[in-house]
């Protein structure tokens, strides 16, 4: 019988939708997580193990390496609001480093050695050039991408100590459901754009707030690169089976062009049909006007690019489990 796979944070968004996807391929999937921001109800538990705790505890990992044997971990439980990292950094270096540490020792014990990151292009900081390819200089600009950063550093210094061998996929933004609505974003407080114009859509939130109208870019609003989540997971599959004992890889994840706010606002009315309110708010310090990923590398080396690219795609996938679980994970599906 073939090794299972660990999967760190797999109940929570892109965790979700990748195990979904390597049970489809018939994989043997054990799930990790403490659920503060996962979703049971986002698992198949009739095919996955799910084991509850947290990465700092060494004898639960001890226990679970020892009982399962993983041939690679898949490492998403990180906390990821970027706000949140500035005002609590010791919450986020413990989450996003310490646990990890703990987990990497495990790994090293019990001889696991392929370990596939899910990264961010938040370790690159504010951009010096357009588009961000993985050569970019690294200078994280808030807690969050500093504590990915940390990890991709104690990463590759595990391989040069011990063999371990590593991916990290640096993400731009994840965005998009499953395109048949099983699973979905589900997060509280929601703060991704998407969402939240879909919120406004339901009308959970009275309007969306622009925040900065007079950005050097073609409608004022400032541009981001939207990666379909079930792209993510194709890159992240590929990885898996790519890497070797003698290879590493960084990669980024994006569709390699971007949308203004603006753009994804008038998407999501083309595609539900209904009309929001919108507020212009002030610019917010810090936000680049244009933040889009040059995915050359990916392709070349992997083989990987995007598929799903057209914005209204993306929408109309988030559009169909937003529509069935207005309450998210604790709704009743509406048909």
């Amino acid at each position: 019988m073939p090794s299972p796979l660990l999967v760190t944070g797999g109940a929570g968004f892109i965790g979700s939708h990748t195990v979904q996807h390597l049970l489809e391929l018939g994989e043997k999937i054990i799930v990790l997580g403490n659920l503060v921001y996962g979703h049971r109800d986002a698992l198949d538990h009739d095919r996955v193990t799910l084991i509850e705790g947290g990465l700092n505890d060494a004898d639960l990992l001890d226990r679970v390496f020892a009982e399962h044997q993983p041939e690679a971990v898949l490492h998403f439980a990180a906390f990821c609001y970027v706000g949140e990292s500035v005002e609590q950094p010791l919450k986020y270096y413990r989450n996003n480093v310490a646990g990890p540490l703990t987990l990497l020792e495990a790994m090293a014990r019990h001889s696991c050695s392929r370990f596939i990151f899910s990264s961010t292009c938040a370790t690159y900081g504010n951009p010096v050039t357009m588009p961000m390819d993985e050569s970019h200089p690294q200078n994280p600009v808030n807690p969050y991408g500093a504590s990915k950063l940390m990890l991709e550093r104690i990463l590759a210094d595990c391989d040069t100590a011990f063999g371990l061998k590593s991916v990290f996929l640096r993400y731009f933004n994840a965005s998009g459901c499953d395109p048949e609505g099983r699973i979905g974003e589900d997060h509280d407080p929601e703060t991704h754009l998407i969402p939240r114009i879909l919120m406004a859509i339901r009308g959970d939130i009275d309007a969306i707030t622009v925040f900065g109208t007079d950005y050097p870019t073609p409608d004022g609003t400032c541009i981001r690169d939207y990666i379909h989540v079930e792209d993510l997971i194709d890159a992240h599959v590929l990885c898996m089976n790519a890497l070797a004992p003698s290879k590493k890889f960084v990669f980024n994840l994006g569709i390699g062009k971007g949308y203004s706010v603006r753009e994804i606002i008038a998407a999501t009315e083309r595609v539900t049909g209904k009309k929001i309110k919108v507020i212009e708010g002030l610019l917010r310090h810090g936000d680049p006007p244009r933040l889009f990923a040059d995915p050359g590398r990916t392709k070349r080396d992997l083989g990987w690019s995007a598929k799903i690219t057209r914005i209204d795609e993306i929408v109309d996938s988030a559009w169909k489990w937003f529509s069935r679980h207005p309450d998210g994970y604790a709704s009743h599906i509406v048909d």
